[in-house]
């Protein structure tokens, strides 16, 4: 067993693994963060993905003790004070999901495409979406949802992204 010390949706974490366990493991298993889902186990379809310092990874391909003394946002990390992040919001509005399953990480890759590039033309949103994949909606409201998302973020007072 190997102690791992991370930061999980802001807060401090320690987990005792197996050095093989996956990331997406501990974050179902032991931290019971189930939004993360696992739809492939060959990093394929992207329903696992969430933030590692600030960038999109695929969880079920990473083990976790490469996550050992860094940050990482699931999707249940996104909301703040109960308040939902924008990402969120749109995706609702937007009616960006069908059944769901994929949603999480359409999520995660997204709040990341907008943390790093605020103002994606279309082109850019689907590229970042490329790794997530969708057997419901044909990816039209996902879109729109990150186009929307954008738009509400850039409205918003600087720092005030959530």
């Amino acid at each position: 067993m190997t102690t791992l010390h991370l930061t999980v949706n802001g807060r401090p974490v320690q987990a005792d693994v197996e050095p093989r366990t996956l990331l997406v493991e501990l974050l179902r298993g032991p931290l019971g963060l189930t939004g993360t889902h696992v739809g492939c186990d060959t990093s394929q379809c992207g329903c696992c993905t969430v933030m590692l310092d600030g960038e999109s990874v695929k969880s079920c391909t990473m083990l976790a003790v490469q996550a050992a003394g860094r940050k990482v946002t699931t999707v249940e990390g996104l909301a703040k004070d109960g308040k939902l992040h924008a990402v969120q919001e749109a995706f609702i509005e937007c009616h960006g999901l069908q059944c769901g399953f994929c949603t999480p990480g359409m999520m995660m890759a997204a709040t990341c495409l907008l943390e790093h590039n605020p103002r994606p033309t279309e082109a850019e949103i689907v590229h970042a979406l490329e790794g997530n994949l969708c057997r419901c909606t044909g990816y039209v409201n996902i879109v729109a949802a990150v186009k929307k998302a954008a738009d509400t973020m850039a409205a918003q007072p600087t720092g005030a992204a959530r």
